[in-house]
C-alpha cells in the first residue's frame, strides 16, 4: 500500500507560478514512475508529467512542454510539480499517482487531489 498526498494548489493569476507536492508513504520501495495528472470540469484527466522513480527519466505533455518541471526527491518519497507561466487553460484538480512496479496506474495508488485555478 502507497499513500499519496497532494499540497501546493491555489488561485493564481495568468503568467504566474505554483508548486505542487506529492508525499508518498507506505510501499514506497515499489515505485516504478510517479506522474501527475489533471482533470478539467467537464473534461477527461490526462496526464501533465512523469518521472521514472529510479532512472529519473521524464515525461510531459504537449502543452505543458516548456511550463512545468517534474522532479522527484528519493529521500523525502515527494515529487514536485513546478508550474510556471501558468494559463487559465492550466485550470483542473491535479492528481498524483504512482505507477508501481509490474503494474499500471490503474492498478496503482492515487493521491485526493488538489485544485489549481488559474485566472486570467
Amino acid at each position: 500500500q502507497v499513500q499519496l498526498v497532494e499540497s501546493g494548489g491555489g488561485l493564481v493569476q495568468a503568467g504566474g507560478s505554483l508548486r505542487l507536492s506529492c508525499a508518498a508513504s507506505g510501499s514506497t520501495f515499489s515505485i516504478y514512475v510517479m506522474g501527475w495528472f489533471r482533470q478539467a470540469p467537464g473534461k477527461e484527466r490526462e496526464g501533465v508529467a512523469s518521472v521514472n522513480w529510479s532512472g529519473g527519466s521524464t515525461y510531459y505533455a504537449d502543452s505543458v512542454k516548456g511550463r512545468f518541471i517534474i522532479s522527484g526527491d528519493n529521500a523525502k518519497n515527494t515529487v514536485y510539480l513546478q508550474m510556471d507561466s501558468l494559463k487559465p487553460e492550466d485550470t483542473a484538480v491535479y492528481y498524483c499517482a504512482a505507477r508501481m512496479k509490474g503494474g499500471s496506474y490503474a492498478d496503482g495508488y492515487w493521491g485526493q487531489g488538489t485544485r489549481v485555478t488559474v485566472s486570467s
